[in-house]
């Protein structure tokens, strides 16, 4: 039974409903402690106290995206009664578990989510799917203006869940802005922000009032408050906060109070941190005796429909106790980077308008994005700068006029914000392009890639993706402007991240290839893609001398498969392994080798994930000799991944590597002092030699 919507009134049926979703939450979280205790279990984090939050998904409906917190459990259960042939009790005993046939994350981690339930699964604890609920409520209403295909209908609202302690963490304070931000310019933006206050975070409390005080009078937040532990209030509230935001599509904040029982979780002691008197307190205000004495004052006595939901769950527990798990680290990894490589280039090759005309690096990938977002209804470029300037070194110049306001537009300034807008646009069904202006930007803001886009498909078990190609001006060697936030060579935050594709062109052909590629494989295997683009090659002409226009190329260049390089020459003493700034570099430096009479190739690299490895052997075999030529930093640097890959594959040559210093990089010429430099690739190549 959904109940009417229009009606905030709670009758003793849909109470008795809302009842049974309330403690079936609560002994969920005794049967995890049980199964923990018994050997089987392996999570404890539990809704107790928090039941009123079944009041929310009664006032909501099942076509909502929700983006739960970990404590929505009555929530969940709630849901799923509104959607026919869910089994939502076993469901999350099987995540409890770890069982290889729990339906959402398959074993991985015990999450609440499901697609036919419109529920993406979360992991956060400390709100960094806010960003993405973000996202979602914003492509709500832009998949129906662009006619793309999306999961929810145009009426929808998206609801997010996060506790009082998450409510103050920055990715939480940023997300709300930004949702506020696009209501004030009027942009649609249907999110319903749930704060579950139970008034501590594991051992620290929040202030009392602090909730009310940060969020209750926010211009542009319209702001409701009831009592969790009053099913009544929390649910007549709630019917009014979601049809507010259904109504106006301006976000709304519902500041639901609760109480936290049992503790964190099950090795949390609270008798450490917690007096007496407030456990005492917690428990008093307990939501299911709340619930008990409201059905009690309407002549039901609630003692049998405990005593029976106990039942139920225990003997469910005794039931998955010895569910088969994950058996292998090939069944663990199986959604974390699917790959299709024939419809992947299949894709690929539908776009690539042949020029006549040679372009630079800059030119031909806004060629490029240009002629995606021609082909690919759903696909948006969107970012700092990007639209009505086209981006701080022109590459997005043009883009929005040719192809709208509606699909190249600029952002706030909150990287946070722009993948976070990324993951919510990815997940309804369109194809994200965004710009994160340098690469030294990125870091405040690299969970939202670590933690939520590459990790959406492997807690889904491929269920969710999270396509998207993230567009990034990084590495150094400019010239006349720099410092370390805009020349910046720290790479190891992104190759190190399961699944993620690590694309670094150098030469025009290959951006276009590349770029393509990237786009075709996050649009047919749903794959999330970094697009490392060098900020110095981008209106480089020439490579050797002044004029030469060796550095430019004819447009589009054939597609580039993934995990390919590219081979200059044929040298037969010396392989140089380099990507980015490195590759004119390099090929420079084996021009003057090649005078001093050592022969010489060039192998660039092209992704830095998944890294060449058999074009890497195949040309360290060919002349034995190897010198990685590698732009960023000596630790946590490209080198030693390929320096593993040749040992790990038996390479028994020579190999050597000259980097850049492990150093932060200064402003003006004192870079060019802790940069790698032609002359250290041409040393070091003579003393391999």
């Amino acid at each position: 039974m959904l109940g009417n919507m229009a009606d905030a009134s709670l009758t003793t049926e849909r109470l008795l409903e809302l009842y049974d979703s309330q403690l079936g939450s609560r002994h969920l979280d005794l049967a995890a402690r049980w199964l923990q205790s018994k050997g089987r279990g392996f999570y404890t984090i539990g809704s107790a106290g928090h039941e009123g939050n079944a009041a929310v998904a009664a006032a909501l409906r099942p076509d909502d995206p929700a983006l739960l917190h970990y404590r929505s459990g009555a929530f969940f259960l709630e849901r799923a009664r509104q959607v026919p042939g869910q089994r939502p009790l076993h469901d999350v005993l099987l995540g409890v578990v770890a069982a290889a046939s729990e339906p959402i994350a398959g074993g991985r981690h015990k999450v609440f989510g499901s697609r036919a339930m419109n529920v993406l699964p979360q992991t956060s604890t400390i709100a960094s799917h806010l960003p993405r609920a973000v996202g979602v409520a914003f492509a709500i209403e832009r998949a129906a203006r662009l006619g793309t295909h999306s999961p929810w209908p145009r009426d929808a609202i998206a609801v997010c869940s996060f506790g009082d302690a998450s409510a103050n963490h920055s990715t939480a304070t940023g997300a709300i802005n930004s949702a506020v931000n696009c209501g004030y310019q009027g942009l649609p933006m249907p999110l319903l922000f749930v704060c579950e206050d139970n008034g501590i975070g594991i051992s620290v409390r929040t202030p009392q009032g602090w909730v009310e005080s940060a969020y209750g009078s926010r211009p542009g937040l319209e702001y409701f408050a009831a009592d969790g532990c009053d099913l009544v209030d929390a649910y007549e509230t709630s019917v009014r906060a979601a049809e507010w935001v259904r109504e106006h599509r301006r976000p709304a904040f519902l500041h639901l109070r609760t109480v936290r029982l049992m503790g964190h979780a099950g090795s949390d002691v609270e008798s450490a941190y917690r007096t007496p008197a407030e456990i005492a307190a917690a428990e008093a205000a307990d939501p299911l005796t709340v619930t008990a004495k409201l059905l009690a004052e309407r002549g039901i006595d609630a003692n049998g429909l405990y005593e029976a939901k106990q039942a139920e769950v225990m003997a469910i527990a005794e039931e998955v106790a010895h569910a088969p798990r994950l058996s292998s680290a090939r069944e663990v990894m199986a959604p974390l980077a699917p790959s299709r490589p024939t419809a992947v280039a299949g894709e690929a090759m539908k776009t690539g308008v042949a020029g006549d005309q040679p372009l630079t690096l800059a030119q031909s990938i806004n060629q490029c994005l240009g002629e995606l977002l021609e082909h690919h209804r759903e696909l948006l470029v969107f970012g700092e700068d990007v639209g009505r300037k086209g981006g701080v070194y022109g590459v997005t110049r043009g883009l929005q006029k040719a192809a709208g306001g509606a699909k190249v537009f600029d952002t706030i300034l909150d990287e946070q914000a722009i993948l976070g807008l990324a993951l919510g646009t990815g997940v309804a069904g369109m194809l994200p392009v965004p710009e994160i202006q340098y690469l030294a930007y990125l870091h405040n803001a690299a969970d939202q890639l670590r933690g939520e886009a590459s990790t959406l498909s492997f807690f889904s078990n491929g269920q969710y993706r999270n396509p998207m190609v993230v567009r990034i001006a990084g590495y150094a060697y400019q010239k006349g402007f720099g410092g370390h936030f805009h020349n910046d060579n720290a790479v190891a935050a992104l190759r190190d991240i399961p699944g993620l594709i690590v694309a670094s062109p150098s030469r025009p052909d290959d951006a276009a290839g590349m770029l393509r590629t990237c786009v075709a494989a996050a649009k047919v295997d749903g794959r999330v893609c970094v697009f490392l683009e060098p900020i110095a090659l981008y209106h480089t002409r020439d490579l050797h001398s002044e004029g030469d226009e060796g550095w430019i190329a004819t447009y589009p260049g054939d597609p580039v498969p993934l995990g390919r390089g590219r081979t200059y020459g044929t040298g037969e003493d010396l392989t140089i392994v380099t990507f980015g700034n490195g590759v004119p570099m390099s090929l420079r430096t084996a021009r003057r080798l090649e005078e001093a009479g050592i022969g010489a190739r060039v192998l660039d690299l092209r992704w830095l994930a998944p890294l060449p490895v058999e074009d890497l052997l195949r040309e360290a075999r060919a002349t034995g000799r190897v010198l990685i030529a590698d732009e960023t930093r000596r630790s946590g640097g490209v080198s030693e991944t390929v320096l593993a890959a040749l040992t790990d594959h038996g390479f028994e040559g020579r190999a050597a590597r000259v980097t850049s210093e492990d150093s932060v990089i200064p402003l003006g010429d004192a870079a060019y002092h802790v940069l790698l430099s032609e002359s250290d690739i041409e040393d070091a190549a003579l003393k391999l030699s």
